[in-house]
């Protein structure tokens, strides 16, 4: 397990000060889309950051060797959260490690929540991210921009929420658990998931739902309807810790499709 933990660190410590926008205006672009006011009353927007041909930046969970973006919204006006939508990632081998992210462009769909219906909002913050091709760079790029409330509904946003992973039950996953045993540096998690082939080489994501928590890449296979994926969990953290089944995500990436699993049950 060492051998993706050491190779994952040191490319978060290269990543750790990122390079500000300036430094990062002839390599990447961070611009915020507009999609109007949703029937919920709540705002449609997304941040499309676009990399230079080839490149590749993370998904939120990166694989063995990568950082997950970070966001800082502490800038904004009028917004009480902000909902995140992520489209489904590509998975990337190179030297032995896998990596999950996209290539060239990443449409991020975010779904606002005034604070006060009759305000307007402004969304000013920051995304860290990392980008790679032969090297990794790490960059940091600001936004700044006044919602527009009266604008349309947006292709591109719309584009993206459609290439979100399916739910458990669109995915026909009729059950879903997790069996849990001591390692010698943390805790195993085998998840034996019933589901329909996703198409291809599926690989299984298994995200614990606590930071302080390193989630190893997984083994995955299959036998019938029924997919089996295994990977350890270390605690970047000294001690002893818990883990709550309700609180994994499982993501199923597969060639036709992906699928998002909510919690598991005990195996």
């Amino acid at each position: 397990m060492f051998k993706h933990l050491i190779p994952a660190i040191l490319l978060g410590l290269a990543l750790s000060e990122p390079t500000h926008a300036g430094g990062m205006d002839d390599l990447a672009q961070l611009d915020v889309l507009d999609g109007g006011l949703t029937k919920n009353g709540t705002y449609s927007a997304a941040l499309r950051l676009t990399l230079p041909e080839g490149w590749k930046t993370y998904w939120r969970a990166p694989g063995d060797a990568g950082i997950p973006p970070r966001f800082d919204w502490r800038g904004s006006r009028n917004v009480e959260s902000v909902n995140i939508t992520w489209p489904s990632p590509e998975v990337f081998e190179q030297n032995g490690l896998q990596t999950i992210g996209y290539v060239t462009q990443l449409i991020l769909p975010i779904e606002i929540f005034p604070a006060r219906a009759d305000r307007p909002i402004r969304l000013k913050g920051e995304m860290e991210f990392g980008m790679c091709k032969e090297v990794c760079i790490p960059g940091a790029l600001k936004f700044d921009h006044n919602v527009n409330a009266d604008a349309a509904r947006n292709p591109t946003i719309v584009a993206a929420l459609a290439e979100r992973p399916y739910s458990a039950s669109e995915a026909r996953v009729t059950t879903a658990s997790c069996r849990l045993s001591p390692t010698k540096d943390g805790m195993q998690i085998t998840a034996q998931i019933a589901m329909p082939p996703a198409g291809g080489r599926e690989v299984a994501v298994i995200e614990p739902g606590n930071p302080t928590l390193w989630s190893a890449g997984s083994s995955t296979k299959r036998s019938g309807n029924t997919l089996t994926a295994t990977t350890e969990l270390v605690n970047t953290k000294p001690g002893s810790f818990a883990l709550d089944r309700s609180n994994i995500r499982i993501t199923v990436l597969g060639q036709n499709y992906s699928v998002d699993i909510q919690g598991c049950d005990a195996g």
